[in-house]
């Protein structure tokens, strides 16, 4: 009986040592970042709230800069990243394509609820001052565009400014080259493209923060309709207990805590361009779903390959899409 006993005890004081092991574990939180811009402007932006969700989850944050929007909605897919801020064009395929779930979204710095798509130019161009001066499509003008899960580099260009006008880029320039809104701008800034899409806060914040003489070569020749904030998104099958540790961390940055605590947080919110997150939900996707089979059947109206049965059908499946997107926005307000 002593022995049985004594084995109890060890088992017991082994199974205790064992369980505070693993609960003294850190766990590891990947936060992916899509690279609009390079590292080293991004760690800058990024790095302090960064290290604040660090200390105030108890979670290892790491960081993970994606060379594209692709790679991380991947990366989402096959649970190699947590949390990712996207756009909303490729948070539409990171729900659609890795489990991915909208929880938060940024706020701009100036209050504002979202940004805009701009098309910018060399100043020195005095032949391109409007859209309708780069939709001449007379095949000289070499364009930048943005990565195609870009919303306010490919998206929203696509949809206000091609499709509603329907015409295709490859049709109408010179070449069309994909790149990140940082690029674009570097390359309408050195002349190396003659017209190129972007945001409003690449340019007029983080361009003019990293390279002012780039971008005092530039002016603005289009801006489009406003686009909500970008949104914040966790894989959705992250484990609940970790789901509520950032939830909290970003819904209580630069709101709770002392008046030191919080004036601390909001300038290091100042940094990356913004004010405390808010909370958001897939729904806020809905009008840009909208927005995407809009372009698709302008697309598919446009195309001269396609029998007229063909387009019938097609155009038919993405009305039923469109007209899916519009209840849902009516039926599941974003806020």
């Amino acid at each position: 009986m002593k022995s049985l006993v004594k084995v109890l005890a060890i088992v017991a004081v082994a199974t205790t040592i064992a369980v505070s092991a693993v609960a003294s574990e850190t766990r590891t939180l990947v936060m992916g970042i899509l690279a609009t811009e390079s590292t080293e402007n991004l760690m800058k932006r990024w790095g302090g709230i960064i290290e604040a969700m660090r200390a105030q989850t108890g979670l290892d944050v790491k960081p993970y800069f994606a060379s594209d929007y692709a790679g991380i909605i991947e990366g989402m897919r096959f649970d190699k990243v947590d949390v990712v801020v996207y756009g909303n064009k490729s948070a539409m395929e990171a729900v659609e394509r890795a489990g991915a779930e909208v929880f938060a979204q940024e706020v701009e710095l100036d209050g504002s609820p979202g940004y805009y798509s701009i098309l910018v130019t060399h100043k020195s161009n005095t032949h391109l001052n409007s859209l309708a001066d780069v939709l001449k499509c007379d095949g000289t003008l070499n364009f930048g565009i943005g990565d195609p899960n870009s919303t306010s580099g490919f998206l929203v260009p696509t949809t206000f400014i091609f499709a509603a006008n329907k015409v295709l880029p490859q049709d109408c320039f010179k070449t069309v080259r994909n790149a990140s809104h940082e690029t674009n701008l570097m390359s309408a800034a050195t002349r190396q493209v003659d017209a190129a899409t972007a945001n409003n806060i690449a340019l007029y914040s983080r361009l003019r923060r990293n390279a002012p003489e780039m971008a005092d070569q530039l002016k603005e020749i289009w801006r489009s309709p406003l686009i909500a904030s970008d949104p914040v998104a966790w894989r959705k099958n992250l484990p609940d207990d970790v789901k509520m540790k950032v939830y909290q961390f970003f819904m209580g940055y630069g709101r709770l805590g002392t008046p030191d605590e919080v004036k601390k947080a909001r300038a290091v919110l100042a940094k990356a361009d913004m004010r405390p997150f808010m909370p958001s939900s897939n729904a806020q996707l809905y009008p840009f779903y909208q927005m995407e089979a809009t372009k698709r059947i302008q697309q598919v109206e446009a195309d001269d390959v396609l029998t007229d049965a063909e387009k019938q059908a097609r155009t038919a499946e993405l009305y039923a899409r469109l007209e899916e997107y519009r209840k849902l926005a009516e039926d599941v307000p974003q806020m």
